[in-house]
Formats: structure tokens, C-alpha cells, sequence
């Protein structure tokens, strides 16, 4: 499969799954050196022990009626892939922007993993 493909196909099933409330498909997702910030963050969240526990905070409060990825963006080599894109969410009653850097390397089993993620608003000039 193309690398490309495959990245955004992983993306958008955690996304899917994140949308109903579940972080699990995010956190299946990432490798155990994952390092991760998002707004809400005020520093870095190291490993994917300290992840869990942030999301699981999260787990049943977060519920996305649909959302649209744009301009998704996968540059590869050899066993390292970064996915960039545009996300627009909608809620019960707000949208919002955001921007993703999502990092991935390939495994030593050929699994690609999320080493480095990090989410921020869009916000206009």
C-alpha cells in the first residue's frame, strides 16, 4: 500500500473513533516515545503513559458531528512520515479550525507509529 494512503487511512479511523467520544484510536496508534501538545496543553506530554492519561480525561466528553480534513499532506522517507493537514470540526453548536502535524515512524515490525503529534486552532489573520 502507499504510504501516503496508509497514513491518512490510520488518521481518519482515530479520528472517527475520537469523534465518539473514544482516544483509544489515537493512543493505538502511537508509539510509546510519543511527545504531543494540542491549546490546552502548557507543555510538551512525554510517552505514551502520560498521553493516556490526558486522554483518558477526555474519554466520553468529546463529540464531533462530522468533521472534513484538508490539504492532508504526506512527505515520506524511508522509515519516517509527516502527515500535515487542515481540520474543520462541527459540533452541536461550534466549528472549529484546527491545524495537525502528525510524525510517524516505521516501526521495527513494519506498524507505522505517531512519535510526535501536535494540534493547534487556526486562527485567521
Amino acid at each position: 500500500m502507499d504510504i501516503s494512503k496508509k497514513i491518512i487511512e490510520m488518521e481518519l479511523a482515530a479520528l472517527e473513533r475520537w469523534n465518539n467520544g473514544d482516544p483509544s484510536g489515537f493512543l493505538e496508534i502511537c508509539a510509546v516515545d510519543v511527545v504531543y501538545f494540542d491549546t490546552a496543553t502548557e507543555k510538551r506530554i512525554d510517552g505514551l503513559d502520560e498521553l493516556t492519561a490526558y486522554y483518558e480525561k477526555l474519554r466520553g466528553m468529546i463529540y464531533v458531528d462530522k468533521d472534513d480534513i484538508l490539504n492532508p499532506k504526506v512527505q515520506a522517507v524511508e522509515d519516517m512520515a509527516v502527515l500535515t493537514f487542515n481540520l474543520i470540526s462541527y459540533g452541536k453548536e461550534k466549528l472549529t479550525k484546527w491545524n495537525c502535524t502528525e510524525v510517524y515512524r516505521k516501526e521495527s515490525n513494519q506498524d507505522w507509529k505517531i512519535i510526535s503529534t501536535h494540534w493547534s486552532l487556526t486562527k485567521p489573520a
